[in-house]
């Protein structure tokens, strides 16, 4: 299995889930697995733009990251391209609902091995990101 897919339903519409994702300030703090914090070089929100990142884990770890948003589609997917190893795909796609917006995550390594060998780091952390947009995207303005 090289490719890790996962959805999620937030009540919020389709525009207010993209700015969560478009939004670098936003992205930022949503980004990454429980328990991570980002910092970030650069986030060039276009196709082609380069996004690169620091991600810091609550072990005082530090993995750098490489990307390229290989295709956006206002406001309904994202594409973004792994370029620092392991090398993978994540399409984001959103869906108006009834209640909402559905999140379509899939993640595609490009070596299956390397896929089989981090599952079970992916498969949680895919759920907690899609926690931690969901917390975003519900998440009240301070300051009134």
């Amino acid at each position: 299995m090289t490719t890790f897919s996962t959805s999620r339903e937030i009540p919020a519409t389709v525009e207010d889930v993209f700015a969560a994702i478009s939004n670098p300030e936003r992205l930022a703090r949503w980004w990454g697995p429980a328990g991570f914090t980002n910092t970030f070089n650069v986030c060039e929100f276009k196709i082609g733009g380069r996004w690169s990142f620091v991600m810091h884990g609550p072990n005082g770890n530090n993995y750098p990251n490489e990307n390229v948003f290989a295709e956006i589609k206002v406001p309904g997917k994202v594409v973004i391209q792994h370029v620092s190893e392991p090398k993978f795909r994540l399409t984001i796609t959103l869906a108006a609902t009834a209640a909402g917006t559905v999140v379509s995550w899939s993640q595609e390594f490009e070596n299956s091995e390397v896929a089989r060998h981090i599952e079970h780091i992916v498969v949680p952390a895919n759920e907690q990101n899609l926690d931690r947009l969901s917390a975003e995207v519900l998440r009240k303005p301070s300051g009134g």
